[in-house]
């Protein structure tokens, strides 16, 4: 057979269809794992591929999803992770033959990376760098990584294939929920932007939606990635029918998008879970007479950045981007003493008003003396993403440093910076390369900054080749020609902006300039710097370093957006200007001091840990007894982080802060109570059910239940029936909430329910996780379904009558 991706350029190949649900109805037990059965009834796997290369799949995945030690340990069963692994390959080799490629599926280990989890990110790269040597080593023809739901975990297990076997195509994919985000928050562009700079060579989505969801997402990525992509659809989303779990899409509608996928550069189109054979068959059939060659249109793709839920395009037309500039501890006292204490309260505030400001980017600079800058950045990294969605700039000339910040980073990165000495660009562009990030190169070296622009173009000419040798594209290079201060240097002002107008023309590269450095040394510096930043933005710049808050700095880029026609009809001008004088009455009117209960809400809504104490010592001092102070200050904080969830303002990770931070201002408040048992809003059994080994959505219902004031009693995963029962009994629980993540396993939730109304136990139920429904409750007669863990705590504490 040809090599994949030469095959992919010539045709859309048809990838097969789900292995689960077919091995169970040929004898996987529930509870059991699916990839033992490589070893013990490997005729029944090899059935299931034999099925689906008859259909005409081009490419059958292995039976390995859950093959990772972290998923093999729920099954006594890591000891064995070499021989499943190799297996499953082994297996899948024979009956493909030369009929069709081998792709090693990775499925995710059930566990987020720090610090969503507890795992770090070397601790994930070398999980799946286990698993996917033994994958490697047995002969597959590529990498399928799937249904993966945190960026971070999919970006390290992208690592860990490249780094075991580089020569093997991968294929990454997120899933995501009908709000066209995954669990943790990341869109699709966020994640199509970060998979293909960290070396995926396909990039899509699978599982969660039909393909008429899917098609939306696909559209989404085409937008910033010049890859091929993949379409991995449902059939349909899964429903109860006479106890068994059926998934309604025909195979005739699973082709019904198949004209539009492929005019996006969809490469590759398979089936998920509920899909079988006949519909592998359908697809195949409807392929016939659409196949076309198709060829990555790379041509005008802009900068592209990331974070976990957010994501910026810099240069080719788009708006001037912002890098916010003040979390850098020169000149700033308070700030440096938080980073030789460890804290983070300067770092959090900081990104939170520079990103209200405006900002698209944040610059993150920890370097001051006396500081352990790896762990100072990796911090500061943690505590930004955590606060706000603008992609990150790790500012630092320690390549230690910058290697943890960009393993503590969710995703692509730009690094600052890299000039243009032979060490410089020895040391910071490998790690650029190999964590998938943009680099800012400064046009100096070894003998200084040039005074000409034709000396500055031929460094930034130095750093882009040097860039180009190790496999960096140009899109991912963006030159700071340097701003001098005038009242020095002031013939060297119009030398920058002739420098800047140089790169854009000779080499076509994106340009940035840290611009506040001009007025250094004059009286009224905002006018001197807001002039010269118009003045480069005319020149052709498409980026600044500057501080967002600075009014007279962002006056001068809003008028000059609309004056480069960067600005279409004026929109973000009027949106920033209409109305101002009456804003300004108002706010003159209103610009009171906030009252300790609302700073209190406020810390628990920014998650603010570290100021949350300090507020509960100053309300208490106030007088406020420890009932007022959670319920008058706390909880509306957190309230007011479920509703802005609801709304997709904040995502999981938010939540999850502001959970801790609340976590931590109760810690506080028992201390008052000196002995007295707060009062519960009731008692919650919480479990997932048996054969069922995740349990990541119950941990964050538990968690915020508990924020809320119930008192919760989680007695963990795979929970037989009879465990369940006896527990409820035990504690005499007000509700049962039960979890499932496999549409294998949601049929157990049925058994529970009627086994405790057999039983006598009188007590609220409610239901949930990814396969589960409104429709899948109401039928089995559950009290309530929540779809996410902010909508669990609003529905029990209604049910309960709080």
């Amino acid at each position: 057979m040809q090599p994949f991706l030469n095959a992919l350029a010539e045709r859309t190949l048809i990838l097969d269809g789900a292995m689960g649900t077919l091995l169970q109805e040929r004898g996987l037990k529930p509870g059991q794992s699916p990839e033992e059965l490589n070893l013990t009834m490997p005729e029944v796997v090899a059935s299931v591929h034999r099925e689906y290369v008859a259909a005409g799949a081009d490419i059958i995945v292995t039976n390995s999803f859950g093959g990772s030690r972290c998923k093999l340990e729920h099954f006594g069963l890591e000891d064995k992770l070499v021989a499943i692994n190799a297996k499953a390959v082994a297996i899948a080799r024979e009956v493909a033959g030369n009929k069709a490629y081998v792709a090693a599926s990775i499925g995710p280990t059930g566990q987020f990376v720090e610090p969503v989890g507890e795992l770090t990110f070397d601790q994930m790269v070398a999980v799946f760098a286990e698993q996917a040597q033994a994958l490697a080593d047995a002969g597959a023809d590529l990498f399928s990584l799937e249904t993966f739901l945190d960026i971070k975990e999919c970006k390290a297990a992208l690592m860990a294939c490249k780094q075991v076997a580089p020569q093997l195509p991968v294929i990454a994919m997120l899933t995501f929920e009908d709000n066209g985000r995954s669990v943790l928050g990341t869109s699709p562009e966020a994640a199509a932007i970060t998979l293909t700079a960290a070396g995926a060579d396909l990039v899509g989505t699978n599982c969660g939606l039909g393909v008429d969801g899917m098609y939306d997402l696909l559209r989404a990525m085409r937008r910033v990635t010049h890859l091929p992509l993949i379409c991995q659809a449902n059939a349909g989303l899964p429903q109860l029918v006479d106890g068994k779990t059926v998934f309604p899409a025909s195979p005739a509608e699973m082709t019904a998008y198949h004209d539009r996928l492929l005019e996006l550069g969809v490469r590759v189109i398979g089936g998920c879970c509920g899909t079988t054979p006949a519909h592998i068959k359908a697809m195949r059939t409807a392929l016939d007479g659409r196949q076309r060659a198709w060829l990555a249109d790379q041509s005008g793709m802009p900068l592209l950045l990331s974070s976990r839920s957010g994501w910026a395009a810099v240069g080719r037309g788009n708006p001037t981007a912002l890098i916010g500039e003040r979390i850098n501890p020169t000149g700033k006292k308070l700030y440096t003493q938080e980073l030789l204490e460890g804290k983070t309260a300067y770092i959090r505030r900081e990104a939170m008003e520079q990103a209200q400001a405006g900002a698209h980017l944040l610059d993150v600079n920890v370097g001051a003396p006396g500081i352990d800058e790896p762990a100072a950045l990796e911090r500061a990294v943690f505590c930004v993403t955590t606060a706000v969605s603008q992609p990150l700039v790790l500012d630092s000339s320690s390549p230690k440093a910058l290697e943890a910040g960009l393993k503590a980073a969710d995703g692509k990165v730009l690094i600052n910076s890299v000039n243009g000495e032979r060490k410089s660009l020895r040391r910071i562009l490998p790690l650029a390369k190999k964590y998938g990030a943009a680099v800012l190169g400064l046009t100096l070296d070894e003998t200084g900054i040039p005074d000409t622009a034709e000396g500055r173009l031929a460094i930034a000419r130095r750093i882009r080749n040097a860039a180009r040798r190790i496999g960096i594209p140009d899109r991912d290079i963006i030159i700071d020609c340097l701003t001098l201060t005038v009242s020095a240097e002031q013939k060297r002002a119009m030398e920058t902006l002739r420098a800047i107008r140089l790169v854009k023309q000779k080499l076509g590269l994106t340009t940035v300039l840290g611009v506040s450095n001009i007025s250094f040394g004059l009286p009224q510096r905002p006018l001197i710097s807001a002039t010269f930043f118009a003045m480069a933005m005319e020149a052709g710049l498409d980026a600044a370093i500057i501080n967002p808050k600075d009014k007279a700095m962002m006056d001068a880029w809003r008028s000059a957006q609309v004056l480069l026609n960067r600005d279409p009809q004026a929109s973000g001008y009027i949106a920033a200007y209409a109305g101002q004088q009456a804003d300004a009455v108002v706010s003159a009117a209103t610009d009171q001091p906030l009252a300790v209960r609302d700073l209190l809400a406020r810390a628990i809504i920014n998650g603010d840990r570290e100021g949350v104490v300090p507020l509960i010592e100053q309300a208490l001092a106030e007088g406020l007894s420890p009932m007022q102070i959670s319920n008058e200050g706390l909880l509306p904080g957190l309230e007011e982080v479920g509703r802005r969830f609801e709304k997709n303002i904040v995502f999981l990770p938010q939540v999850m802060q502001s959970a801790e931070t609340m976590q931590a201002g109760f810690g506080r408040l028992k201390q008052e109570l000196s002995g007295q048992q707060a009062q519960s809003l009731g008692r919650i059994l919480m479990a997932t059910v048996e054969g069922d080994i995740h349990d990541i959505g119950k941990n964050i219902v538990c968690t915020l239940l508990e924020n809320h004031g119930f008192e919760v009693f989680d007695i963990g995963k795979n929970v037989s029936a009879a465990t369940i029962i006896k527990k409820a009994q035990e504690l005499q629980v007000d509700a049962v909430g039960l979890s499932a993540l496999m549409t294998t396993t949601m049929a157990e939730m049925e058994v529970v329910l009627k086994k405790l109304k057999a039983a006598g136990i009188r007590t609220f139920t409610m239901v949930g996780g990814a396969v589960v429904s409104q429709e899948y409750a109401d039928r089995i007669g559950a009290d309530l379904y929540a779809k996410d863990a902010m909508e669990a705590v609003a529905k029990i504490k209604k049910l309960l009558k709080h």
